[in-house]
């Protein structure tokens, strides 16, 4: 499923192709995705697109006729083409952004479960106003955490993927963050210190940050709009390595399920008291 990394990867792939153009028609293959998809995306002939941003998972073309929001869900990804190589679309390719000058962003998703929404303001729409702070950005630090964590009584792996609090920290990004913080998956939120908070912060920062870089990561769907797929599979720690060594010390790396997700850490470098099991 593509995270945060894979979204601002494929924002960073396609936007010096897209900035600037202007839109000759959006082809749309099927009628809905997640969600139906707005008949006004049919009608934007013309629009300028003038920049592109991320919020969360959310990739958005800011345009002077509204936004357009993209969202990968769990198997999508963008590609850039050109009407002049006449690439016919496969059955997954549901979304073609067509330009005038013959740049053709699309989109394509197997399980249909991404979306294409049009809103006048991204910034008011429904799905954008409740998110929490980008991970990436000043508004999420050690005093935010630290404060958003006491009385929750829940696992802390759930805590920080939890959208209200911070976005973006996807299952294998929140693994890999808690193993390098030597935080236990299951400690109960409201256990954690303030050393911890800044420790979490920190390494949830270097985490993302590291997996841009290497252009996300690759396990089952993800592809950059290059058509590469990303790197960083090759450095995780802990994500999808079950009972195989832990790279520090040596133990056995296990998996649980955590709010129906797998969750993988190392009991010996994550140690939990009981008195903390959620």
């Amino acid at each position: 499923m593509p995270e945060l990394p894979e979204v601002e990867t494929s924002l960073r792939g396609v936007e010096p192709y897209l900035v600037g153009q202007t839109i000759k028609a959006i082809v749309l293959r099927v009628p809905k995705l997640r969600w139906a998809i707005p008949h006004v995306l049919t009608e934007m002939s013309g629009a300028i697109i003038q920049r592109l941003s991320r919020r969360a998972k959310y990739l958005i073309l800011h345009t002077n006729q509204g936004d357009i929001l993209i969202h990968l869900g769990m198997s999508g990804s963008l590609s850039i083409l050109h009407l002049e190589d006449e690439i016919s679309p496969n059955k997954h390719d549901h979304v073609d952004l067509i330009t005038e000058s013959g740049v053709v962003l699309r989109y394509n998703d197997p399980r249909k479960f991404g979306c294409w929404l049009w809103a006048e303001d991204a910034s008011e729409h429904e799905l954008i106003q409740k998110l929490g702070p980008e991970p990436l950005s000043e508004a999420f630090n050690t005093d935010y955490l630290f404060k958003k964590s006491r009385g929750k009584s829940v696992a802390v792996k759930n805590f920080i993927m939890n959208n209200d609090i911070v976005v973006g920290v996807g299952n294998i990004y929140a693994c890999e963050s808690l193993f390098m913080a030597g935080i236990h998956p299951e400690l109960i939120t409201q256990n954690l210190t303030r050393k911890q908070c800044e420790r979490l912060v920190t390494v949830i920062k270097s985490v993302l940050e590291k997996a841009i870089q290497q252009g996300g990561t690759t396990l089952k769907d993800f592809i950059q709009p290059n058509g590469k797929p990303g790197y960083f599979a090759q450095v995780l720690q802990v994500y999808g390595r079950k009972g195989e060594p832990c790279h520090v010390c040596g133990e056995l790396i296990q998996a649980k399920v955590i709010g129906q997700r797998n969750s993988y850490f190392c009991p010996n470098c994550q140690k939990l008291p009981r008195s903390s099991i959620k």
